[in-house]
């Protein structure tokens, strides 16, 4: 017999968990949980732990973890219909009528499972052999070691047509059930199936009772035309209705201290980064979240985190997100955002940064409203009433999409003061022009640089021509990262990048990155666009080919490109202190009571210059 997934949180949400357990556990409560000693080995200390809130119970002497079901199944060796079927009678559930056809179907949905069970066992296999070399080699650059795949099932796929087909036909499938698996693929114009996934590192997808229901394969062919490819629908694998992650991080949920979150990101690996951290993540593998996905995951979390990439892709992510999500909000039921920055996923973080800085990014959240508010703001300038009209039009039209009556008035009352507050008069010009407050500023209305002309646009241009190219490197690598000026802002702002001409460039994003801790390169452009920089910003792009600075290569990790860029600063940062003393000297009279000091001075400042125009200053490059 088959029961679906809200026949089964019925049951669970009628029958407390802690009162099933409590009938052959002794429990005792200790804050909001319930402990007693393990019913799987004999202990003298309770290492049992049960939570009703989150509907989970983690054995620590035992390490096993489950839920309700989950429970009588360890503990009483019953079978899940068994088990589903007393609960039910517990809880006072009918159970579904029996259903011959649905039998059989559950019968033949059984037996794929057993093959593909079978597949994952012969992708690990072949991880580990000769032939998974190259994918073991791919899986520690990465930076995970080989004592986490088994956590993960991860497996590798060779380069083979039909290697898994032929294992599997040997042990008694047949191609047609391989098929409709989504193992092997059907020709469309007839012929023998082939394997589906081939020279694939493979990520094993389970639903939320740890049953493989697919597969999801990344490329090693960086020319592959599908860098990552996921199994096809099928009886077992509904793409819409599961996250990747999903038992794993109920089991980290399960034994959290306190009030644990849950982060939904974009890819498998940034799953694994997340959950080797201790984080519980999941992933919609591909395709913006569903209704039902959504529903999964308020059922464990009330709030839990979306996490982005920071980047164009990633606000685009985002947004859909919020699109989907917004008509099915509710009171106690939403999402928080957490753009992540520099252009780094959670794999990346937990790479070069470790895991407690990428706890820290996941932690810097947005709320729901907040990112709606920013998304309408920034959808187009607000320099006419029009246009101004228009934002506060679409605000309303947002907090319309909300089903929930009250919800949809709260939202709409608080996206309009944001928007009143965007558009405040500056203190003691009761007469003033409306200007829009930037929300990025910290304290007072400060507005932003004029427009340009059309002479300062012909200006600009004639810039690429004499713009010191290092220093043009050292502003654009300052707009592709930001977070490169921090260790730098108090030089900065007395010297900027050690061009004159970029002076008001360099304050104004010194400005900006002063007044947001969170500001980002997409960000940032778009302010320093509206400020009437475009123009200049082009023409520092250009200069800065010229220089040949390594940190600009898009090959580059972000830790060498930030330490190189970090080197240049320095350097023209010397430069122009040695042209300092070398003019305090000159004025003093130094060349003539201090000769030697003089030519010193002048040496070290012109083989610092000469480093730099001929490029021997990368000498000192990261690997």
């Amino acid at each position: 017999m088959r029961f679906d997934e809200r026949f089964l949180e019925e049951i669970k949400s009628r029958v407390r968990l802690s009162d099933v357990i409590g009938k052959t556990v002794k429990l005792k409560r200790q804050g909001r949980e319930y402990a007693g000693l393990s019913p799987f080995s004999k202990e003298k200390t309770p290492s049992f732990f049960v939570n009703d809130d989150k509907g989970f119970w983690h054995d620590f002497s035992s390490g096993k973890h489950g839920d309700l079901i989950g429970f009588l199944q360890e503990t009483e060796r019953l079978s899940f219909v068994e088990a589903v079927e007393r609960l039910a009678a517990e809880a006072g559930v009918p159970l579904p009528a029996a259903d011959p056809r649905a039998a059989e179907q559950e019968e033949k949905r059984r037996g794929l499972q057993d093959w593909l069970e079978l597949a994952a066992k012969w992708f690990e296999a072949n991880l580990r052999r000769p032939v998974g070399k190259e994918a073991r080699a791919y899986l520690e650059k990465r930076g995970l070691p080989e004592d986490q795949w088994a956590r993960f099932r991860l497996g590798f796929a060779p380069a083979e047509r039909t290697g898994l087909r032929d294992a599997l036909v040997q042990r008694g499938a047949k191609p047609s059930d391989l098929v409709d698996a989504g193992l092997l693929i059907s020709p469309e114009g007839g012929g023998q199936p082939y394997d589906r996934f081939r020279d694939r590192i493979i990520f094993p997808i389970a639903d939320a009772r740890g049953r493989l229901v697919s597969f999801g394969g990344r490329a090693m062919n960086p020319d592959e035309r599908a860098k990552y490819l996921n199994g096809p629908e099928t009886s077992l694998f509904h793409k819409g209705r599961n996250l990747y992650g999903l038992q794993e991080a109920r089991r980290l949920m399960g034994i959290a201290d306190g009030d644990a979150d849950l982060v939904v990101v974009e890819g498998y690996m940034d799953v694994i980064a997340c959950q080797r951290a201790g984080v519980a993540a999941v992933a919609a593998m591909g395709t913006a979240l569903t209704e039902e996905q959504m529903e999964i995951l308020w059922r464990l979390n009330p709030e839990p985190t979306l996490s982005f990439d920071g980047d164009k892709a990633g606000l685009r992510a985002a947004y859909r997100s919020l699109d989907r999500a917004l008509p099915l909000l509710k009171a106690g039921r939403s999402f928080k955002f957490a753009l992540l920055s520099g252009g780094q996923d959670p794999d990346d973080l937990l790479r070069e940064k470790g895991p407690l800085a990428l706890k820290d990014q996941l932690s810097q959240t947005k709320p729901f409203v907040q990112v709606l508010f920013e998304r309408e703001r920034d959808a187009e300038p607000l320099d006419t009433p029009e246009r101004r009209a228009g934002l506060k039009s679409r605000l309303r039209t947002a907090a319309a999409a909300i089903q929930d009556k009250d919800l949809a008035e709260q939202y709409r009352n608080d996206l309009l003061r944001r928007f009143d507050t965007l558009f405040e008069r500056p203190q003691g010009s009761p007469n003033a022009a409306f200007r829009p407050q930037a929300p990025w500023r910290k304290g007072g209305l400060v507005p932003p640089l004029r427009p340009p002309t059309q002479e300062g646009v012909a200006a600009a241009h004639r810039l690429s021509i004499a713009l010191d190219p290092l220093a043009a490197a050292l502003a654009q690598g300052a707009v592709d990262d930001p977070e490169r000026l921090d260790e730098v802002l108090e030089h900065a702002q007395a010297h900027g990048f050690g061009d004159a001409q970029l002076d008001g460039l360099a304050k104004e994003i010194i400005r900006l990155r002063l007044a947001s801790d969170t500001l980002d390169s997409e960000s940032l452009k778009r302010h320093l666009a509206k400020s009437g920089l475009s123009a200049l910003l082009r023409e520092v792009e250009r200069a800065a080919l010229k220089s040949g600075a390594p940190f600009l290569a898009q090959e580059m990790t972000l830790a060498d490109a930030r330490s190189l860029w970090s080197q240049a600063f320095e350097a023209l940062a010397r430069v122009a202190a040695l042209e300092g003393a070398l003019a305090s000297a000159t004025s003093e009279g130094l060349l003539g009571t201090d000769p030697e000091a003089f030519r010193r001075l002048k040496g070290e400042r012109d083989a610092l210059r000469r480093a730099i125009k001929s490029g021997t200053i990368w000498s000192g490059e990261p690997s």
